[in-house]
């Protein structure tokens, strides 16, 4: 079969050559069996209709009891939801079967209760056979990646996944158990997982071109692809750690002094604040709790909402008379239960039955959906964070959990796994040379170890500042106004010596009430400033009080949108002791949104840039909050402005919520191809789109929808603009995992090196993909970033797609390190979140605000847009 049939996105043009070779482990554990025959599918309808959770205690039900006669010891393997493969047909009559099912209650003690067992019908239907020669097919290069193929690696997920989503909380393609669970702040906790997924990678036959390249020059490159086989593929498991949050088990008023961080329980024996009520019900609301007062009869509830009032105050009628009681004399009169924290509310289940707190009991394994706070995240990070050894090591010990040796089920369906981490072949790329202005000594150097230092460099371009001031959001008690005078000295003659022209030196300063008005407080600045200097304002510097988001998403709003000027917003507790470091960096900050420009690599390293008229997108979309159907998705794309990739113009829409295609990406592109054009007086010939954000599912809709997007930008300037593109995917999210093997080729946090880069073994079979990891890890396991082409106009080789990534890298303006994902969509990134701030009547201090009060399109119409003065300039670092 010829390899333009394997797939339409870019088949990989070659292996890569550049760079010192090194060797890693990847956490891809290799597939050494999969099933030979065909598989039978079948679908299975549960009623009542209910979560995964309890469809997988059903089936498993089914297969302890029923399933023996049903089944005759075939061993089919379930998804959850729908779907059930068996490695042979299931004796049912006519390929169908219906069964009851009774549920045992899930607490032993309950089978005393008066309510009626749960009984369920599972209804099977063969729904066809899913052809595993298929998968072959596409493995050894004789067939596309078709739907049936992808069904066929569905079936070895659901195979690997079947017996631990059996025993453990499932998550997505994780599951997790309580085994190691560490608590976070506020009554939830952490509990470790494991992820797994099966994938197609590539075969042993790369190896062989990757020891035979150098041998050949460039022009035989074709004559070896032809007379070379294409290359077979294999299948692999991807297992990596995984953590998410958990509700913490146990009484329910232990809880509420977590979630309210107090410091006993005894605190409880006080009333509580309607405000302290108001964040518990948040927090409560829909908690699965048990009750512990009727002996055996402890039934399970879903907490609704809480009682504005406490239970020696809550009163309800007693059976069919107008008498009224409350509920602790209730409970005193009905259970001889006195109540130890009368003071509390009660908590409100199914139709307004009241219960004291102290009765009830949070049922363990119950997912925190909810946003965690900054406590809860900093605790979430510790328990994260594991050094690269340390993750081995985990891995090795999920490993043995998922027990992939003895599965009956994988055993039936003729499907091994080897137990040990593949070992792949990677290469360090050549740092390249960062250049600062030519005048300071070491303006051109080779960073060490992916960053560096401002010591003695100047910037490679200053902006000159020149109309500004100053705002204070903190009392002149805290931070006086000499304070101010002397930080900002300092400040000026950090920028100078950064390589900043700085004009007036002494700019108005206002202490301002942060509570107050921010519209006003704003214009006023903006008026001093250009008063003082008689010339347009640049700049206002905002002194803020604290790192609370919504004085300073009120301040980018107002500044990007209304005024249109650039904002840089300073912590307080920087004021009063001036460092140099902390200054240079706001400096780099600065100086971009003024249009300067940093740093820059030299053009012989970047030729693709330098040598003709190129452009660089970088594309994202960032989504609300799961769970708000509200909220408008926000789509955001920067494009380079000069031949050193330097410099960055951006353009924002609003779309609908939850949409990933960019809607309005012709006219975005447009925008920004003409403002290359204004700024540097040339069309681009060259396009690299480097796209965030999206899923290996979207690849399809991306590729059909915005590179056609990206040709109708061109043609829409002149019908004969046709420059060439390049379509890159940027991913983030996934859990591809490198552990060096040789210690001369880690860094300081036992990590790989800047600039590795894997592009065999663990890939794609014969798209153009691979890993490169550009930065030095700071702390845990760094992560790769995956780029994956989807269209090619400019023939890449994949050394120099490669080596231009990578460098760009080393190009990102706010910082004095490489990066871990190439800047143009680093841009983007933050800009699509700089957008978030944008809305008119956000209420930023509720993190969990919930936006019933406005519909999706009231959303929309709340978004202020960019001054365009600003969109040319990087407004947003």
């Amino acid at each position: 079969m010829s390899g333009s049939q394997l797939t339409e996105f870019v088949k990989r043009p070659n292996v890569g050559n550049t760079g010192r070779a090194t060797r890693v482990r990847a956490n891809f554990f290799e597939v050494q069996s999969f099933p030979e025959n065909n598989i039978h599918h079948y679908d299975v309808t549960i009623t009542p209709d209910v979560p995964p959770v309890i469809n997988r205690k059903i089936w498993k039900t089914f297969e302890d009891q029923d399933g023996q006669g049903a089944l005759k010891g075939i061993k089919p393997v379930y998804d959850g939801r729908k779907n059930i493969f068996a490695p042979k047909a299931l004796p049912l009559e006519d390929n169908a079967g219906m069964f009851e099912i009774t549920l045992p209650e899930d607490d032993a003690r309950a089978n005393s209760s008066k309510r009626p067992p749960r009984i369920f019908k599972l209804k099977i239907k063969k729904t066809g056979e899913v052809v595993m020669e298929e998968l072959r097919r596409f493995l050894s290069g004789k067939g596309a990646c078709t739907s049936g193929c992808l069904t066929a690696i569905m079936v070895l997920d659901v195979l690997i996944r079947h017996l631990p989503s059996m025993k453990y909380a499932t998550v997505g393609r994780s599951f997790f158990t309580p085994q190691d669970a560490k608590p976070l702040a506020n009554g939830a906790e952490v509990w470790q997982g494991f992820y797994q997924s099966a994938r197609p990678a590539v075969g042993k036959l790369l190896n062989h071109w990757r020891a035979i390249l150098p041998l050949y020059k460039l022009q035989h490159l074709t004559h070896l692809l032809i007379n070379f086989p294409m290359p077979t593929g294999k299948m692999m498991v991807n297992v990596d750690v995984s953590a998410t949050a958990f509700y913490e088990s146990g009484p329910l008023p232990q809880m509420v002094v977590k979630i309210l961080n107090w410091r006993t329980i005894d605190d409880l024996r006080r009333p509580i604040s309607d405000r302290d009520r108001v964040k518990l019900e948040k927090v409560l609301r829909s908690l699965k709790i048990k009750v512990v007062h009727r002996g055996e009869n402890n039934r399970r509830y879903k907490i609704s909402k809480l009682t504005s009032t406490p239970a020696d105050q809550t009163f309800f009628k007693v059976g069919d008379s107008e008498e009224k009681q409350d509920v602790a004399s209730y409970f005193n009169k009905t259970y001889g239960k006195k109540l130890s924290f009368p003071f509390l509310p009660c908590v409100v289940v199914q139709n307004s039955t009241f219960l004291p707190m102290e009765v009830c009991e949070v049922v363990p394994g119950q997912r925190h959906m909810k946003k965690l706070n900054e406590k809860q995240t900093a605790e979430m990070i510790k328990f994260t964070c594991q050094k690269p050894n340390m993750r081995a090591n985990k891995i090795s010990q999920g490993l043995n959990l998922l027990n992939y040796k003895d599965n009956d089920y994988m055993q039936q369906f003729g499907m091994s796994v080897k137990q040990d981490m593949t070992t792949v072949s990677a290469r360090i790329l050549p740092t390249p040379t960062v250049s600062y202005n030519p005048s300071t000594r070491d303006g051109a150097f080779v960073p060490q170890g992916g960053a560096w230092n401002l010591r003695g460099k100047r910037v490679a371009q200053g902006a000159t500042l020149g109309s500004w001031s100053v705002v204070c959001f903190t009392n002149e008690r805290i931070v006086p106004m000499q304070d101010i005078q002397r930080f900002v000295r300092e400040m000026c003659t950090t920028f100078m010596d950064t390589g900043m022209n700085v004009v007036n030196k002494t700019p108005p300063i206002t202490h301002a009430d942060p509570q107050g008005n921010i519209d006003r407080t704003l214009k006023e600045a903006w008026l001093k400033a250009g008063n003082a200097a008689k010339a347009a304002p640049q700049l206002i510097v905002c002194i803020l009080p604290n790192t609370g988001v919504p004085l300073y998403a009120e301040i980018k709003r107002i500044s990007d949108t209304v005024i249109g000027v650039a904002t840089q917003c300073v912590q307080s507790k920087h004021i009063h002791d001036a460092k140099k470091q902390y200054c240079a960096n706001v400096c780099l900050k600065v100086n971009l949104k003024l249009g300067g420009m940093n740093s820059f690599i030299v053009p012989q390293q970047i030729p693709f840039i330098s040598s003709r008229p190129t452009i660089l997108f970088g594309a994202d979309v960032t989504h609300p909050a799961p769970g708000d159907m509200n909220r408008p998705s926000i789509a955001a794309l920067c494009a380079s402005m000069d031949a050193r990739a330097s410099r960055y113009a951006s353009s924002i829409r609003v779309q609908a919520n939850r949409t990933e295609i960019i809607a309005d990406l012709a006219n975005m592109v447009k925008e920004l191809l003409k403002t290359f054009y204004q700024s540097s007086g040339q069309k681009p010939e060259r396009i690299l789109f480097y796209r965030d954000g999206v899923s290996e599912g979207q690849f399809k809709q991306v590729y059909d929808n915005e590179i056609a997007a990206v040709r109708a930008a061109c043609t829409s300037l002149a019908a004969d603009y046709k420059p060439t593109i390049t379509f890159v995917v940027v991913q983030k999210r996934h859990h591809a995992r490198f552990f060096p093997i040789d210690q001369n080729d880690t860094d300081r946090t036992g990590n790989c090196l800047p600039g590795t880069v894997v592009d065999t073994h663990i890939v794609h079979p014969y798209e153009f993909d691979f890993y490169l990891q550009s930065h030095a890890g700071l702390q845990g396991t760094s992560r790769p970033t995956h780029y994956h082409v989807l269209y090619d106009d400019n023939k890449f080789t994949a050394d120099q797609l490669q080596d231009l990534t990578y460098r760009l890298c080393y190009l990102y303006g706010r910082a004095t390190r490489a990066v871990s994902i190439v800047p143009p969509a680093y841009y983007a990134d933050l800009l699509a979140t700089r957008a978030r701030f944008h809305s008119r009547g956000e209420h930023w201090s509720d993190t969990d605000a919930t936006s019933e009060s406005m519909d999706g399109e009231g959303h929309m119409a709340s978004f202020g847009v960019v001054k365009p003065e600003l969109q040319k300039v990087m407004f947003f670092m």
